[in-house]
């Protein structure tokens, strides 16, 4: 089911970098391009951190799921940015399920509990930041939108799990998921912000 969600998740991201490359005036080749990095970047740069072979090089299924997204969106990118807020809950799964599998790959690995924490993070986040930076826009990670702490809290809570020997278990990562995607919708709806630098006096 997980690797289902993750699939969902990549799919929707390519359709995310897609749109965002169309707003940009970037040609087709360039479309692709952010696409593959919104979808698969935070996944490669959590990787090559772990220093493990990057996931999706040895995974056909994702490179197609990704390349069907990146399809759709130019196709039907009209009609998509109709549907933005249906776009959004599909990114809010991805970034639920993202935070889990990096969590989860970190634990394997041996890590600190911490940085697992933050390779969750990471994994689900770091895709959008590069598709921001190459498109020439303040990153949504750094902006007053709480994107990046529903992570890093889903991702404590599904340690917590793992520490109490639940770790893996549907429940524990069902769990940590529904909490993700409830505080980012909670968030989006309710405009919850995190206060600016220059705020503070």
């Amino acid at each position: 089911m997980l690797e289902i969600l993750d699939h969902i998740g990549l799919f929707a991201f390519a359709i995310s970098g897609v749109l965002t490359a169309a707003n940009r005036n970037l040609d087709i080749l360039g479309g692709y391009v952010i696409a593959f990095i919104t979808a698969l970047g935070g996944g490669t740069i959590r990787d090559f951190l772990l220093n493990v072979d990057v996931a999706w090089m040895a995974s056909l299924s994702q490179v197609i799921v990704v390349i069907a997204g990146g399809t759709f969106g130019i196709i039907f990118r009209r009609k998509l940015r109709t549907w933005r807020r249906t776009l959004s809950i599909f990114d809010t799964v991805g970034i639920s399920v993202f935070t889990i599998v990096g969590v989860q790959k970190g634990l394997a690995h041996d890590q600190l509990p911490l940085i697992a924490v933050f390779l969750g993070m990471i994994t689900a986040t770091f895709g959008g930041l590069l598709r921001d930076v190459l498109c020439n826009e303040i990153p949504l990670i750094f902006r007053k939108e709480i994107y990046a702490i529903p992570c890093l809290l889903g991702g404590s809570l599904y340690l917590l799990g793992d520490y109490f020997g639940q770790g893996g278990t549907p429940w524990l990562i069902w769990t940590s998921m529904i909490f993700i995607v409830a505080f980012r919708t909670l968030a989006v709806l309710f405009s919850w912000k995190l206060p600016l630098i220059r705020e503070f006096k």
